[in-house]
């Protein structure tokens, strides 16, 4: 059978209203025809044949009750124990002088276990109930049972948490009970909440996202599972019709629905869809798979449907993809940053000029970033010859990182460079640096040595909260001395700074650094500093390229955690 594909929620749910008033008219018309062949009277039911037997018919060969204490013909309670699926006892209660209930004694038993520890009730009878079942008392069910005998109230499945220690070891299952009054003694059956499998089940549908649900199309009940219960946030004791899941459906996939809803009540073979719905305001993604239950006619009766929640997975695939957009922007951003930075590093860190090499100075420098993606940060050098014949030497660091540091690394670096132009001494330099630095509105500090170098090859320096030179002399390394450093550039404005002297000579080579070179967490700077001298003074008998070499390559003085800048001038 086919339908007709409805353009609306609305029209779904009055097409599957109607198959299923067709589905019931027909089956009612089925059950009121009378029998081929009969005189034309109804088939009288099952209660009526029984009310209609003669007395005889009861006890007419009757056995004997389980028990041993009725007899045959007697009122045949224990007698149908064994075919109740559940454990189940006939009890007689056990009372005082009062009639107060004290125990019961097992008069008859199935052979049904609720739980793999716990014995058979065919093999307790004849023992008292507290014999049998001595967590009884403290799980309160012994007080439950009395009550029945008291009021005469059936107890109607009481979940008890029966707990018990057997040979050696603690039980506990969760059972419910249920019993009522049967003459002088009580009728009880037991069997457990939910067992071990159905337990494993519904862990597998909440591990998986999965659940299951069954619509009798014909008695109107359904049955839900945990698990499906837990995707529509509905009480598993008020499972959705299939109307109600209609309302919960995602308008675009109207169609989908209704294609697998169609093949489904049609009986046709199992169908399979991925529909989306709206549940208490989130989209949730779902793939249904639908089996049909049908009778000997082909008509779909009863409807089974499988469902597995893939929002979690499609949330996943969601924040991946956007991490991924988020990832490729950053790497774009971080290659912009890559060029701009290459284009300042050629920019303000040159090779140096032949000039120097003219006026006997050999000079070689490196500079290493912190971060290895990033090509250039706040530490700077400057070697260069002036108009007036003097060679200008500096060397600072910009505080902070990233392009906001190297921005300010290339305004300090030119100010120097048009500083420089006037012929004023280091210290005057300095002093205008210090100035410029105090008036940026960002509030950053930095630090750097100027310094000249004359034709007679005394360098003129000054420092401004940076780490001495050091200077190798004959094998010996020492640092300049430093009486006249001043404060860190931007710290203190007005701040005039002095200009020291050092008279240097053929085969001395001065080694200025960042302190990036010498500075450890943890550690006192001085401790760097001594590090540094003698890997320089180990390294005495390179060229100063290869003494820069040797010191980046020792992993004491290169293993660096902030930008590192080191420039070496040897006099020839």
């Amino acid at each position: 059978m086919t339908f007709p594909l409805p353009d609306s929620i609305d029209a779904l749910k009055g097409m599957i209203g109607r198959e299923i008033t067709t589905l019931r008219e027909a089956v009612r018309r089925n059950a009121e025809r009378p029998l081929g062949g009969s005189s034309g009277t109804e088939l009288a039911s099952p209660l009526q044949s029984l009310a209609v037997l003669p007395p005889s018919a009861e006890t007419d060969g009757a056995s004997p009750c389980l028990c041993g204490a009725h007899e045959p013909g007697g009122s045949g309670v224990c007698s149908v124990l064994a075919a109740i699926p559940a454990s189940a006892v006939l009890l007689e209660p056990v009372q005082d002088d009062t009639g107060a209930v004290l125990d019961f004694r097992i008069v008859a038993g199935n052979r049904v276990r609720s739980a793999a520890w716990l014995e058979a009730p065919e093999h307790q009878v004849g023992q008292r109930f507290l014999e049998a079942r001595p967590g009884a008392a403290s799980s309160g069910l012994l007080a439950a049972l009395a009550d029945v005998v008291d009021t005469g109230k059936p107890l109607d499945r009481l979940v008890v948490d029966y707990t018990e220690q057997r040979l050696g070891r603690i039980h506990r299952a969760p059972l419910l009970y249920s019993a009522a009054r049967c003459g002088g003694q009580v009728l009880a059956t037991w069997q457990p909440v939910q067992t071990q499998a159905e337990l494993l089940t519904i862990d597998a549908q909440f591990l998986a996202s999965m659940g299951w649900g069954h619509w009798d199309l014909l008695s109107g009940k359904i049955t839900w599972s945990e698990g499906l219960s837990r995707i529509f946030h509905a009480d598993v004791r008020m499972p959705w019709t299939l109307e109600q899941l209609c309302d919960a459906l995602l308008p675009d996939d109207l169609t989908a629905l209704a294609e697998f809803l169609s093949s489904v009540l049609a009986g046709e073979e199992p169908a399979w869809t991925r529909i989306r719905f709206l549940v208490l305001g989130e989209l949730r993604t779902l793939d249904l798979l639908g089996r049909p239950v049908t009778g000997t006619d082909g008509r779909a009766w009863a409807v089974n449907l499988v469902a597995r929640d893939l929002t979690p997975q499609i949330r996943s695939r969601r924040r991946l993809a956007e991490t991924e957009r988020e990832s490729d922007r950053l790497r774009r951003q971080t290659e912009a940053e890559r060029r701009v930075a290459d284009a300042l590093r050629e920019a303000i860190l040159p090779t140096h000029s032949e000039a120097l090499a003219a006026v006997g100075l050999t000079v070689a420098a490196s500079y290493r970033p912190a971060e290895p993606d990033a090509a250039v940060g706040g530490d700077w050098y400057k070697c260069r010859l002036l108009p007036d014949g003097r060679v200008l030497i500096a060397i600072g660091d910009a505080s902070g990182h990233g392009l906001d540091a190297v921005a300010r690394m290339a305004q300090q670096r030119h100010a120097l460079a048009g500083l420089a132009q006037t012929g004023a001494s280091a210290g005057e330099i300095t002093t205008w640096l210090n100035e410029l630095v105090c008036s940026d509105p960002a509030g950053q500090t930095a630090t750097v040595v100027v310094g000249h170098l004359d034709e007679d090859k005394v360098l003129h320096w000054a420092d401004a909260g940076h780490p001495a030179p050091l200077l190798l002399r004959e094998g010996r390394v020492e640092p300049l001395g430093a009486e006249q450093r001043g404060p860190l550039l931007g710290a203190l404005p007005g701040y005039a700074y002095e200009t020291a002297a050092t008279p240097l000579r053929p085969g001395d080579l001065l080694v200025l650094y960042t302190d990036g070179m010498v500075e450890r967490r943890g550690e006192d700077v001085t401790e760097g500093i001594a590090r540094l001298a003698r890997a320089v003074a180990a390294a005495a008998s390179l060229r100063p390229q290869g003494v820069i070499d040797a010191l980046l390559a020792d992993p004491e003085i290169a293993g660096h955690e902030d930008d590192a800048c080191v420039l070496g001038i040897r006099v020839d």
